[in-house]
């Protein structure tokens, strides 16, 4: 990863590599999923997959390799989508990038109350203090989690924020996926 900090943790680097994959594939995306793996456990189960993502010469550290899913199915909210998630045991975290309009927290108290929450979408839409923005979101099955915010205005890897806390509501519903 040519952007990401060595010194990070391996959740962190594993949410800016999924962040720094996503900007090459560019804007109005659709959300992603992945599985997060343990890089040594892959390597030591699955050395053909392993050989395949280039995982064969990385270093005997506590890495996480990101494994893209299926695409989620248009149509379905996200929110179900992800309720109809069981991972193996394999897996130990998982991460979704999405992307989303957001208000600065200024704007809150002038959003109508009432509105449907596609009314809501369109007004959010129309508001001339929107950002786009692409949040990449991960969580580990012990309850860590990462994230990292993209705004569209400032689309460079040096302005990307990252942070625990940044995207609570995703971050929840990701660690949902390993509800018993």
């Amino acid at each position: 990863m040519s952007n990401t900090p060595m010194a990070a943790s391996p959740l962190t680097r594993a949410v800016l590599e999924i962040d720094e994959y996503a900007s090459g594939l560019g804007w109005d995306q659709p959300a992603r999923l992945f599985a997060l793996v343990d890089t040594a456990a892959l390597r030591a189960q699955e050395p053909a997959l392993a050989t395949q993502l280039g995982l064969e010469g990385e270093q005997e550290t506590t890495n996480l390799t990101p494994i893209e899913q299926d695409e989620i199915p248009a149509g379905k909210a996200l929110d179900e989508f992800l309720g109809t998630i069981a991972w193996p045991d394999a897996v130990v975290g998982c991460a979704l990038t999405v992307e989303r309009l957001m208000l600065p927290p200024s704007a809150e108290a002038t959003v109508p109350e009432g509105l449907s929450d596609k009314k809501l979408a369109a007004w959010v839409a129309q508001h001339p203090d929107r950002q786009e923005v692409r949040m990449t979101v991960a969580v580990l099955r012990d309850g860590s989690r990462d994230s990292a915010l993209r705004l569209r205005e400032k689309d460079s890897p040096t302005e990307v924020l990252t942070g625990s806390q940044l995207v609570p509501g995703l971050a929840e519903a990701l660690s949902a996926t390993f509800a018993e």
